[in-house]
């Protein structure tokens, strides 16, 4: 696993040991970040369930100001920050040891609010359309603010969310990425 493009790009990334954690494949990261940018001018990043955190540095390679990656696995945590330690820019990144519901409560506590908010959940523990509605409920998201979601194919979305348009809805051979834009008529 590498980051695909941006400042950092080429450079390789850890995994987390054992079979828990299922990262983002490359290709699929690069049809993302193809879809949503695929660069930035700053901003604020959310990676949630982020694993090896590289959706989030992806982003920050990419050009957005700051990235919070957010996961409650001991092993996830301790392999983010070794990745975040191989690019030296630690001041660029946040690494939130919590639940997301937790750390995004937290967040909203401290009136922080994302540009960007990446998710790719276990693909058996899927709450995506509650998880999407806290984060309008906990004004995490500024106005026009891109949500991207990874699941498995088996999740089915209404053709409506509230608070959000639908951008687009991608699937992969064992995966979907569902793009939306924060809209303010929630």
């Amino acid at each position: 696993m590498r980051v695909v493009s941006g400042e950092f790009r080429g450079r390789r990334l850890n995994m987390v040991p054992g079979d828990t954690t299922r990262p983002t494949a490359d290709k699929v990261k690069e049809s993302i970040f193809n879809m949503i940018g695929p660069y930035f001018d700053g901003g604020q990043a959310l990676d949630l369930y982020a694993g090896t955190g590289g959706l989030g540095i992806e982003a920050v390679s990419r050009g957005m100001a700051h990235a919070t990656l957010v996961d409650s696995a001991y092993q996830a945590v301790k392999t983010i920050k070794q990745n975040v330690a191989l690019l030296n820019a630690q001041d660029r990144f946040t690494v939130v040891k919590r639940s997301v519901q937790a750390a995004c409560a937290a967040l909203s506590a401290d009136h922080r609010q994302f540009d960007l908010v990446m998710m790719d959940p276990p693909y058996a523990q899927q709450r995506v359309l509650a998880e999407l509605a806290s984060f309008v409920e906990l004004n995490l998201l500024v106005p026009g603010a891109t949500v991207v979601v990874e699941t498995g194919t088996d999740v089915q979305y209404p053709e409506q969310i509230a608070g959000y348009r639908i951008h687009r809805l991608q699937t992969y051979k064992v995966a979907q990425v569902l793009v939306l834009e924060r809209t303010e008529d929630a």
